[in-house]
């Protein structure tokens, strides 16, 4: 062991056609448990529901942002933004990046629907993260549970985004392969890895952090796995990129309207669903305001308390991290992943209903839940996905007409 990394003899890795088998049976299983339950929400959609009464089982692919991607599909981005009649710039297409819905048109082209194309693209980039998933958990956990673990990943309360036009699936098979690049320590991989994330979800700033992060530890533990220089090179140059690509979304929106703020006020625009007026970012502003309005605005409550407790739990994510044995079993690269993406949640995101959807880039962790190897344990964690994942769904599509019902 160096390093903490476990390397597994030839006798005990299974080959890859028995892994991709395994991880298949799976994932088709859980993907028939979904398509049920997303039918069940079309049929129970109703006139208040963002679907509607009429509403049908294709109908989820494109619902809330699915629209999105697929008006940047067939649309492209505006030029000008628009104005709502305030004189504020209204929601627009700069907020959803550009890979998932130029490949899902692609990828439509036989087809002749974009929907189509969403369907497969999300589908495929799933199963393509269950099987990164497995094999990054593989070098710590033994067979079992890094199946079981796939299973909840495959099975969790967020499973629907391997339905629909969203582009977390795609983003999610992405960040898997740089996480197991890392982890094997094969960090070429990184230089096409990092632009696709760039420009398929924002969040590629948290992995330029985790490097950071990951190159101060492997500094720091260059005594018991020797660093030498082409990896120190690789580790910064790769934090560069993530860094650059993190703000280049920005840059063009700025160039291509002629506003250097497009891409901020863009998605100011989304937040005014929840706080009325103007908006301006800074650096923990929106989580610190996101407080303030649930706690304060919609559950009366002081704010005091909203701050204690998000600061409790805030305390109990990092005790898990550093101290919980089921959580170090899972490898640095994990809990550092987990800690770089939290600190820039906090940073930057207004904490309302898609948080559940934000912290789908957290699915590493579900190794540490199948860590335990009592089967009841890991039996009642599958049914708690599937309760979730039941429940998501449900407030999301079938009702889907308040402001805590937006995924």
């Amino acid at each position: 062991m160096a390093g903490e990394q476990l390397i597994l003899s030839p006798v005990t890795r299974p080959s890859a056609a028995r892994t991709a088998v395994r991880v298949a049976a799976i994932y088709v299983a859980a993907r028939i448990v979904t398509s049920l339950f997303l039918f069940a929400a079309a049929e129970l959609s109703g006139f208040t529901s963002r679907m509607g009464a009429d509403a049908r089982l294709g109908d989820t692919i494109v619902a809330w942002d699915g629209q999105w991607y697929w008006l940047v599909a067939v649309s492209g981005y505006p030029s000008q933004l628009p104005l709502n009649d305030a004189g504020q710039v209204a929601e627009n297409a700069w907020a959803f990046l550009p890979i998932y819905p130029w490949l899902a048109q692609w990828v439509s082209i036989p087809f002749g629907l974009w929907h189509t194309g969403a369907l497969i693209v999300s589908l495929v980039a799933g199963y393509g993260a269950s099987v990164a998933l497995y094999h990054l958990l593989r070098m710590r956990l033994d067979e079992s549970a890094t199946l079981w673990a796939v299973a909840f990943f495959a099975s969790g309360p967020l499973a629907a985004l391997f339905h629909v036009g969203y582009a977390e699936a795609l983003n999610l098979f992405w960040l898997f392969c740089a996480l197991l690049a890392v982890a094997r320590r094969r960090y070429v991989w990184l230089y096409a890895l990092i632009p696709l994330m760039a420009f398929t979800r924002p969040g590629v700033l948290a992995f330029a952090l985790f490097l950071a992060l990951f190159g101060i530890w492997r500094w720091l533990t260059r005594a018991r796995e020797p660093l030498r220089a082409p990896e120190i090179a690789h580790i910064i140059a790769a934090g560069l990129l993530a860094a650059v690509a993190g703000f280049a979304w920005q840059f063009i929106a700025g160039w291509v309207t002629g506003n250097p703020e497009a891409y901020l006020v863009t998605e100011m625009a989304w937040r005014r669903n929840w706080i009325l007026g103007d908006a301006t970012f800074t650096p923990f502003e929106p989580f610190l305001a996101g407080i303030s309005y649930w706690f304060e605005t919609m559950w009366h409550l002081p704010l005091a308390l909203g701050y204690i407790l998000v600061a409790g739990g805030l305390l109990v994510v990092a005790v898990a991290l550093i101290a919980l044995p089921q959580v170090r079993r899972l490898g640095i690269e994990i809990r550092l992943w987990s800690a770089s993406y939290l600190v820039y949640l906090l940073l930057v995101f207004f904490p309302q209903s898609s948080i559940f959807r934000l912290l789908v880039p957290l699915s590493p962790l579900w190794g540490a839940f199948a860590v335990p190897r009592s089967r009841a344990w890991r039996i009642g964690v599958l049914i708690a996905c599937l309760a979730g994942q039941w429940w998501w769904i449900y407030n999301m599509y079938a009702l889907g007409s308040t402001n805590w019902q937006v995924p």
